[in-house]
């Protein structure tokens, strides 16, 4: 009997493990997706693309940082990760075109709402 509560409880680990590897796969994958949806979409130049990944590494760096800090509570990282969010984004305004500005700007809309669906559907 305990050898079979064990081996359960094994299995339980090992599943929960393997089902959080695959949630960060996913979320590599969806971030991945989104840059280069990014770059696309707006039609970066060569110089532009490249200075938006080293701006989405800087500040990827960032997030993790918050997101490793076990001092902080939940609420102050969503507040640090939000002020991150608008900072990048200034940064990201400084080399793009007013038009890729607006055409960014709707991307984040329509992400937004396609966010909610599942959340109210």
């Amino acid at each position: 009997m305990k050898k079979t509560l064990l081996l359960m409880m094994a299995f339980a680990f090992v599943g929960t493990a393997a089902m959080a590897q695959l949630e960060q796969k996913d979320y590599k994958k969806e971030k991945a997706e989104w840059d280069q949806k990014v770059k696309d979409e707006l039609k970066l130049s060569t110089d532009q693309v490249t200075k938006y990944d080293a701006l989405t590494k800087e500040y990827d760096e960032k997030f993790n940082a918050i997101a490793q800090d076990a001092n902080l509570g939940k609420d102050v990282q969503k507040e640090k990760k939000m002020a991150l969010k608008k900072e990048k984004e200034a940064k990201l305004f400084e080399f793009l075109t007013s038009e890729q500005q607006t055409k960014y700007k709707e991307m984040i809309e329509r992400k937004k709402k396609e966010m909610e669906k599942p959340a109210n559907g």
